[in-house]
């Protein structure tokens, strides 16, 4: 059964029917159906136009179904207005706000140059504190948590100022700095060239990214020597077929310079420059006696032991 509420709401649709009916809006040949329709929803209902007690119960006049529905249009248009106004002074920065915000962002500045990254950071944060729609402030923050080695953050920092300026191409830049020392070497890759699409001329930009792409070029390329099994020779140094590798390729294989840096980090290499074999074999490279037998030096039990 339909509520109080209901059988007045039909009761305004009746009318409005009825009226538009009378006064034109709906042509002669159309009538018909509608009053069928009438007959059918007030059935439906237990709604009567014709009866006055429902009349006194349910009529809106001197209010009717159209005006009610005019009303309601310009409250949701101010309505929208005001919140927006509302809005725009919720969010809005003052001018004295602003003036302080850049001396905040100026000392930043300042301490990065000093290198002191953690008074930076908070000089930067107290500059959004006080305009926090100011990509530039995002970014420089981004800048200084990538030099105290805070990449993560830096990302963060990087992505809010992108959001508040997309065309703001530093903070790309300085995203794609932060990613690159992450060794997510493909997402630094995509914010170098987001970087470049807005600002095409920058030389630093351009060789960050060519930078990035060599990386993710000689990744796959030492993923590629693992897999494959060695045919001979000394394994992953670059020899093909049993033959010895040249200096260059030694130079350039990224398992050699791994395994140099962690010799040099361990103090392996002093051990290993003290061994009366090796002192032998280096003078006789710098003697032109050419480079010695690469197996026998793999053999020595002191390169074994490293």
């Amino acid at each position: 059964m339909a509520t109080e509420n209901k059988k007045a709401l039909v009761y305004s649709i009746l009318e409005f029917l009825q009226k538009s009916c009378e006064d034109g809006t709906i042509t002669e040949d159309d009538s018909e159906g509608i009053e069928v329709a009438m007959q059918c929803i007030g059935e439906a209902f237990g709604v009567d136009i014709n009866n006055d007690t429902q009349k006194q119960a349910y009529s809106t006049k001197p209010a009717t179904l159209l005006s009610i529905f005019d009303v309601y249009l310009r409250t949701k248009k101010n309505s929208a207005k005001v919140f927006y106004h509302l809005l725009i002074l919720l969010t809005s920065v003052s001018a004295e706000d602003k003036q302080q915000a850049e001396s905040k962002k100026a000392m930043g500045n300042r301490k990065v140059a000093e290198r002191n990254y953690p008074e930076a950071i908070k000089l930067y944060t107290e500059a959004i504190e006080l305009d926090g729609n100011n990509a530039v402030y995002y970014a420089n923050r981004a800048a200084a948590y990538s030099q105290q080695s805070d990449h993560e953050k830096a990302v963060a920092d990087a992505k809010k100022a992108t959001e508040i300026d997309p065309k703001y191409s530093k903070a790309y830049s300085r995203m794609g700095h932060a990613y690159f020392c992450l060794n997510k070497y493909s997402e630094a890759v995509d914010a170098y060239e987001k970087a470049l699409e807005l600002d095409p001329n920058n030389v630093t930009v351009q060789n960050s990214l060519a930078t990035a792409k060599s990386k993710i070029s000689s990744s796959s390329s030492v993923d590629r020597s693992v897999d494959t099994p060695p045919t001979g020779g000394l394994p992953n140094l670059g020899g093909a077929g049993g033959g010895m590798p040249d200096l260059g390729s030694l130079l350039n294989n990224p398992n050699i310079m791994n395994m140099a840096q962690q010799m040099m980090q361990s103090g392996a290499l002093d051990n290993l420059m003290s061994n009366p074999d090796v002192a032998r074999m280096a003078q006789q490279m710098m003697g032109g006696g050419g480079v010695p037998n690469l197996q026998d030096m793999m053999s020595n039990p002191d390169m074994m032991r490293m």
